[in-house]
């Protein structure tokens, strides 16, 4: 799956040396799913983004290891996620926009709660517990948002030291709601405290 992204990257910036790069992001990650395994099975389906965030923690702790400033780690990671999730034809882009389209009509009502039931329980102690917020005055006025009261992706990297990195992760996923027509208003993250 997304591991192939990464190895485009490093192949670009890092030539020979991306092959031990990538066996050891393999090795540390090995080590983390372990933190991460739940979430394949989770009621949650924000915990779903674990796995894909401890691998990124993994690059974050190879590049770390190997000297690379904290700007240069925020450039590859940044870059390997928009390679990720780039629509590669039109039929994808219009499916990444697809859900911020339908925002606002009677059947989403219905699903929007469902999914909120999903989001508001926390299926594990290190996952997620969000809430959907659908109150125009409350999302400037778009009717749709989140509020995350409890980030998988901090508790991860807070456990392995890696706090000053969590983030990027933010960054990550203003670009991911950029590329389906949303835009991404942090007024206070988990990441920053």
């Amino acid at each position: 799956g997304f591991t192939k992204f990464f190895k485009k990257v490093l192949e670009k910036h890092f030539q020979q040396e991306s092959n031990p790069m990538l066996q050891e992001i393999d090795e540390r990650f090995r080590v983390l799913s372990e933190d991460t395994r739940f979430a394949s099975r989770s009621s949650n389906p924000i915990d779903k983004r674990l796995d894909f965030a401890a691998y990124f923690l993994a690059l974050i702790q190879t590049l770390e290891h190997r000297n690379h400033s904290y700007d240069e780690i925020k450039s590859i990671c940044l870059e390997v996620t928009y390679d990720y999730v780039s629509p590669k034809n039109g039929l994808q882009k219009w499916l990444k926009r697809l859900p911020a389209n339908l925002i606002g009509w009677k059947i989403t009502k219905p699903l929007l709660r469902l999914l909120n039931r999903k989001v508001a329980s926390k299926s594990h102690e290190a996952g997620f517990r969000a809430e959907i917020i659908t109150d125009k005055a409350q999302t400037y006025n778009f009717g749709y948002g989140f509020d995350i009261f409890e980030c998988g992706i901090c508790k991860l990297f807070q456990k392995h030291n890696a706090v000053k990195y969590a983030s990027i992760l933010c960054e990550v996923d203003k670009v991911t709601s950029k590329l389906a027509g949303l835009e991404l208003i942090l007024n206070i993250t988990n990441a920053y405290g």
